[in-house]
């Protein structure tokens, strides 16, 4: 189920919180929806790989009853790309699963997005929308969830 972007910490600054959400958003986003969505965008500049694209492992953690103890729950298989523009702007990324090709793009996209005369395009053609679905896609399986809710009582809350 996509998880909606994560609300910044109230005292983040807004540079800070923008480039978390739409990090969140390329995070999210497959290889061939971040294609599609360029399709119709301004050209992205060059650059060059400072790291990656590499794959590896990250540890999930999990806590028992929401506030007990943390645990090793699993591993998750990660990619990541770091990629640095001409004017000297770095961009980071890192995706779930192995599509170097997607840690890569997301990164190019996180570093032209840093660039305040690129941004706004990019925000309307890629991000936005795809912000939109995500947020679509997790309240479409919210309803679907709810419409399976059972409502449990007791004889005490009858009275």
């Amino acid at each position: 189920m996509p998880e909606p972007a994560p609300t910044p910490p109230p005292n983040a600054a807004p540079e800070t919180a923008a480039r978390q959400r739409w990090m969140a958003v390329l995070a999210r986003t497959g290889l061939a929806a971040l294609e599609a969505r360029l399709a119709g965008a301004p050209p992205l500049p060059p650059h060059t790989r400072l790291r990656g694209p590499e794959t590896g492992l990250v540890m999930l953690r999990g806590r028992a009853g929401g506030d007990g103890g943390p645990f090793n729950l699993s591993e998750m298989t990660v990619t990541r790309c770091a990629v640095r523009l001409a004017d000297g702007t770095v961009g980071h990324a890192y995706v779930a699963g192995r599509d170097k090709a997607q840690a890569e793009l997301a990164a190019l996209l996180d570093a032209a997005l840093q660039d305040p005369a690129r941004r706004p395009a990019l925000m309307a053609a890629v991000i936005e929308p795809l912000a939109e679905a995500q947020a679509g896609a997790a309240a479409a399986e919210s309803r679907k969830a709810a419409a399976t809710r059972v409502q449990f009582f007791t004889m005490a809350t009858m009275r």
